[in-house]
């Protein structure tokens, strides 16, 4: 192969990286996507999400240099360390990634710093569950 041929197949190459990269969202737009995915995931022991209960403290999305595609890490709670369903909610959450396209991968880390109160609620989810 001549040297214009691998010339022209770099470009074409670059030309449909930059096309894909094009086509992800923004990592802003990706940390909107993940949070509607979060508000259907409810708390197997009440009636309100994770998301509007506090359980979530932060949600960092980043592009892979390597794959183009998004990472995530969800640093979150639970209501109690010694919540009987936590591997299912933390489950549930890195699940997200196989349901959001351009999303590769999601770090859950749980940590109990802040301790999760139900001042960390919305006022949507008080109101759910009788405190409003």
């Amino acid at each position: 192969m001549s040297t214009l041929d691998n010339k022209a197949i770099d470009e074409k190459m670059a030309a449909e990286r930059q096309k894909f990269i094009d086509n992800q969202p923004t990592d802003e737009e990706m940390v909107e996507k993940i949070i509607a995915h979060l508000k259907e995931i409810y708390d197997p022991e009440l009636p309100v999400n994770i998301y509007d209960l506090g359980l979530i403290y932060n949600v960092d999305v980043w592009t892979d240099e390597v794959s183009m595609m998004k990472k995530c890490k969800i640093t979150m709670t639970l209501t109690s360390a010694t919540c009987s369903f936590s591997q299912v909610i933390i489950d549930l959450v890195k699940s997200i990634a196989k349901r959001q396209d351009g999303l590769e991968d999601i770090d859950v880390e749980i940590v109990f710093d802040p301790p999760w109160g139900q001042d960390s609620m919305t006022d949507e989810a008080k109101l759910a569950m009788g405190l409003l």
